[in-house]
């Protein structure tokens, strides 16, 4: 009886204990989730270098500089037509 006590106690722990399999599948499926955040993370984050990169004073985009000085300065030419988006 005590051997089959201790088997149980045993097994109950090696599926709800703090180091169980349930536990493993829950710190896989957060690892699964930090990856694909930071994939995201990481895309954007090129995507902002590389706007970056284009406005710097060595390297300067003209279309760019005209980009940003539109949005910042909220002008444009006057045979334009202005289509905002959200």
């Amino acid at each position: 009886m005590i051997g089959v006590g201790a088997l149980a106690y045993f097994a109950y722990h090696t599926v709800e204990g703090d180091r169980g399999v349930l536990a493993w599948v829950r710190l896989d499926k957060e690892i699964l989730a930090a990856e694909m955040q930071l994939a995201t993370v990481s895309t954007e984050r090129q995507s902002l270098e590389h706007r970056v990169l284009l406005l710097r004073p060595d390297h300067l985009d003209p279309d760019m500089l005209e980009e940003r000085a539109r949005t910042m300065l909220n002008m444009g030419r006057a045979d334009e037509v202005v289509i905002f988006q959200k």
